[in-house]
């Protein structure tokens, strides 16, 4: 029977996963067409392939265990862009602000959960989950806000991270409390005591030996030059550490997780991981959205809705009144009070995984995870629209000068971290000075050392470890990772620099990367090296400002180094360049050469990156064909 059971699982597996896919995939890219997170789509998928609706039933089982995989990928995740510094930054708000509302969250969502009949521990549980808000959900609304970078968006990043911590605790607690042999107060004092005791040790052993351990492993990997390694080497990490954490020192895989994902992101191989890795964690983590849909029932819901709307009012009316209460308190404009509140009126995974430790605890039923998945779907749905009415909100207070003023009486300008204390510009992000180089090869060196000569401040983006740590000890800004994943190139800066250049030629992904630039920031100069002339028109087809092929600019200089010796007056080279140059490039407007650094100023080059850039390069090219 249990061979059996084997079978029959492995005959569901293909079809099972298969099917979630299929169905996050479309159901995915039509709430996306609308206007939705895709999320939305993920949970409808959830309930197109579950039980409770008509035609292909998944199986819920392996979709959980699946599922399971993404919470570690996602835990790790949170680990790997957890960063102490992030949180000092704005802790005088993010480390008040997010317990306070968690706090209020909580008490509103148990009052709600005993209202209808829920045990005190459900209720606590069902509190818990609804405090706290969606990563993956703030995130994609700041960043389609061009908020990310701003003041608050390191705000509500820093206040997303300590509700993540705070969960990630939680997570661990609760097992201590409602798990088995927690009925009396002595025992459940012993059992926090033991589960402390253990993620002391876990956390000890962690960060002593695994902060030591780690970083030899993986750049050890990173030395053999694999991806293949290095992408397996990081899962292997993840999964390794979670699944130890749970087996040796009893706590939740979660945690585990959480813990490797925050050693990795404490060395240098931090970017890279998330790179190339974690792409994996997104499809897992989309089963996991898919196995929480399964469980929503709308015939239940139908039963009691009234659960489901309080639980809504608490999240899109109780969480936002909290935070902006707690923001204008702390002396903080009212942009960013309604801003924060916004983005984090919301619920989404966490609040998912707090559902399913309650499940496994036997304190929570199917009522409230249908109660969740609902109130999920609708807050994911309307939370772009509620941000998008930050501006309006703030215009009408504006116009209100009793209002206007009443709101901002509390206003200081003295916190460190106060957004007005950072409204001045630093004439140093200009992006007409900052410049991005793929590759420190010898054209990247080459063009690297003209850009600082002449006021631009460059960042390399380069794979060779040693290359990195080098750039660094000289004070030159370096990014490790590979130039065609996108975290890379947001890491580098791309999307605040007013040029970007590609120093190596014939790299695969070239055309990809040129693309993501060009998403990230329409505005930059993209200026490409290639090896043949067939390259060209492919790379300005994919966005570059401007091709430098190899092939072009040796018969170029072939062709003026001979009508120099035959005594022709610059003049006359200048004419058969441009005539040169039209015949090979057949595009002169965007593929011109570029005269010698040394025949344009240097008060030009300062004034515009676009100059100084296409100067660098062409004295590049010049000096490697040099070099070879």
């Amino acid at each position: 029977m249990k061979n059996a059971d084997i079978v029959h699982h492995n005959l569901d597996l293909i079809p099972t996963l298969t099917g979630g896919l299929v169905a996050a995939l479309l159901l995915g890219c039509l709430t996306h067409r609308f206007g939705l997170s895709p999320i939305v789509g993920y949970l409808l998928a959830g309930l197109v392939v579950g039980p409770n609706t008509p035609g292909y039933v998944a199986n819920r089982e392996l979709a959980e265990q699946l599922a399971e995989i993404g919470v570690i990928l996602l835990m790790f995740g949170v680990g790997l862009h957890f960063h102490l510094k992030d949180l000092l930054a704005v802790r005088r708000i993010a480390l008040p602000g997010a317990i306070g509302q968690s706090i209020v969250a909580t008490i509103l969502g148990a009052a709600v959960a005993w209202g209808f009949g829920y045990s005190w521990g459900a209720g606590i549980v069902f509190g818990l989950a609804i405090s706290v808000a969606s990563t993956v959900v703030l995130t994609r609304v700041l960043a389609d806000h061009n908020d990310m970078h701003t003041p608050v968006g390191h705000i509500a990043v820093g206040w997303l991270i300590v509700e993540d911590l705070f969960t990630v605790v939680v997570l661990v607690l609760l097992p201590a409390i409602f798990g088995e042999g927690s009925a009396g107060f002595g025992q459940m004092m012993i059992a926090m005591l033991i589960a402390g005791v253990k993620i002391a040790a876990l956390i000890g052993l962690t960060f002593v030996v695994g902060d030591r351990l780690i970083p030899l492993a993986l750049g050890w990997i990173a030395s053999t030059r694999s991806r293949e390694l290095f992408t397996l080497t990081v899962l292997v990490m993840a999964l390794g550490i979670a699944v130890g954490s749970a087996m040796l020192f009893g706590v939740s895989m979660a945690l585990g997780a959480f813990m490797a994902g925050m050693v990795v992101g404490r060395s240098e191989f931090s970017l890279r991981a998330a790179s190339e890795a974690l792409p994996m964690r997104d499809a897992f983590a989309v089963l996991f959205f898919v196995s929480v849909g399964m469980l929503f029932d709308p015939a239940a819901l139908l039963a009691s809705p009234g659960v489901v709307l309080a639980t809504l009012a608490i999240v899109l009316i109780g969480k936002p009144l909290a935070a902006i209460c707690i923001v204008l308190f702390l002396g903080y404009p009212v942009r960013v009070g309604l801003a924060v509140s916004f983005a984090l009126a919301q619920i989404g995974e966490f609040s998912f995984i707090l559902a399913a430790v309650g499940k496994e605890l036997h304190i929570f039923d199917d009522q409230a995870t249908n109660t969740l998945v609902a109130t999920a779907i609708v807050s994911i749905s309307l939370n772009p629209l509620l941000y998008r009415c930050v501006n309006p909100l703030e215009a009408w207070a504006r116009r209100r000068p009793r209002l206007w003023a009443w709101l901002n009486s509390h206003v200081t300008q003295s916190a460190g971290d106060s957004p007005n204390a950072t409204t001045s510009v630093d004439p140093a992000a200009d992006p007409r000075h900052r410049a991005v180089v793929a590759g420190f090869g010898p054209v990247g060196r080459t063009v690297s050392r003209l850009l600082r000569e002449n006021g631009i401040q460059p960042c390399i983006i380069e794979m060779n470890l040693e290359t990195v740590r080098q750039l660094r000890k000289d004070g030159i800004e370096a990014v490790y990772g590979d130039a065609v994943h996108q975290d890379t190139l947001i890491s580098a800066g791309v999307d605040r620099a007013g040029t970007m250049i590609l120093s190596v030629a014939g790299i695969p992904g070239t055309e990809e990367v040129i693309r993501q630039a060009r998403e990230l920031n329409p505005r930059i100069q993209i200026f490409v090296r290639s090896t043949y002339l067939r390259e060209v028109p492919a790379l300005l087809e994919a966005g570059a400002t401007q091709v430098y092929s190899g092939e072009g600019e040796v018969a170029l200089s072939m062709a003026v180094a001979m009508l120099r010796d035959l005594g022709a007056t610059p003049d006359q080279i200048d004419r058969e360049r441009a005539r040169v140059q039209a015949d090979l490039f057949n595009c002169p407007t965007r593929t011109t050469s570029v005269t010698p650094v040394a025949t344009t100023p240097a008060s030009a080059t300062t004034s515009s990156p676009s100059p100084a850039a296409a100067d660098a390069m062409a004295a590049a090219n010049t000096e490697l064909k040099g070099s070879e």
